[in-house]
């Protein structure tokens, strides 16, 4: 069985996702109570922190956070579980994430709903591209794969599937928005920061003449 935590190292972890998710909700990533977002407190016995569904992103105090195991049964805290934990949690399994975030912003939810028939968006020649981890020159082609949107938590988890091996950044749920993940919430955080950065060049980019 894996070490627990400390108690010193879960507060701060409380408090990192509570930063995290009002930082992204200032940004308007997450707009009313879209979006959500997790962080692996421990993994055998697997315990997730997580915001709980149908809430402001925004107002959420470290209290409102919960703890969830690998059925997504409420292990600690009160609320109520998103049905998209079903996603986290794979994630977390198959690309070994030690943290989870999924936005909605403007311009993910319109590119991915631009390029569902492709499968993915080509991210290509963007400076950015470096912030990803694995990345070390903008000459490089970044395809972020996209997943046909379902109300099925099971059908998006056996989209995903396939994906999560071979991706580390994050993958685009059509006319929906991104999930990103990394390590840790730092690595998560710079891999949303920087693909929805991308995202949205992308977007003004296919807009402008030149394009």
């Amino acid at each position: 069985m894996e070490e627990v935590r400390s108690l010193k190292d879960v507060i701060q972890i409380r408090t990192d996702l509570i930063a995290t998710t009002r930082r992204l909700h200032q940004r308007r990533w997450c707009d009313g109570t879209g979006g959500n977002f997790s962080v692996v407190l421990q993994r055998d016995p697997l315990r997730v922190l997580m915001a709980p569904s149908g809430v402001d992103k925004g107002r959420m105090e470290v209290d409102d956070l919960i703890v969830v195991n690998d059925n997504r049964d409420i292990v600690e805290g009160c609320g109520r579980v998103s049905a998209e934990a079903a996603l986290h949690m794979a994630v977390i399994r198959e690309a070994e994430a030690g943290a989870v975030l999924h936005s909605h912003s403007i311009p993910a939810t319109v590119l991915s709903r631009t390029h569902q028939a492709n499968g993915n968006i080509t991210l290509e020649g963007w400076e950015m591209q470096k912030g990803l981890e694995g990345v070390a020159t903008h000459a490089t082609c970044t395809k972020v794969p996209v997943v046909n949107n379902s109300q099925s938590m099971a059908s998006l988890v056996d989209a995903f599937l396939p994906h999560l091996p071979c991706q580390s950044h994050g993958i685009l749920v059509a006319g929906h928005g991104l999930y990103a993940w990394g390590t840790t919430l730092f690595d998560a955080e710079r891999h949303l920061e920087i693909l929805e950065f991308l995202l949205e060049v992308q977007l003004k980019w296919s807009r402008s003449p030149q394009s």
